[in-house]
């Protein structure tokens, strides 16, 4: 059975499509639940009402069933609490600021 890592490592490789960040970096996977071969993830999006929720949301749900051990993956897209910049972790922040030549 996958861990809750293995999922996190796979959506590691899913990136926003405006930040050039991947969305667990990003701090936009609020929630994984495992239960035997079907994952559910909760997943926000930097804005509400974004244009990109569907084709995001197909994204993940695409790479996690890529993940051994998964055989049905859902996505719920929510927006409690909001997503803000301090969800970002350091790393990725530093990466952000350094791209843009901009001091953090």
């Amino acid at each position: 059975m996958p861990t809750k890592e293995d999922i996190l490592t796979a959506l590691k490789e899913v990136y926003d499509p405006e930040i050039p960040i991947n969305i667990v970096d990003l701090g936009l996977i609020y929630d994984v639940q495992i239960s035997n071969d079907n994952v559910h993830v909760k997943l926000t999006l930097t804005a509400p009402g974004c244009p990109l929720s569907e084709i995001l949301s197909a994204e993940v749900r695409e790479r996690l069933l890529k993940v051994e051990g998964i055989k049905e993956a859902s996505v719920e897209v929510v927006w409690d609490p909001p997503w803000t910049p301090e969800r970002i972790n350091k790393e990725a922040l530093e990466k952000l600021f350094d791209q843009r030549k901009i001091e953090p």
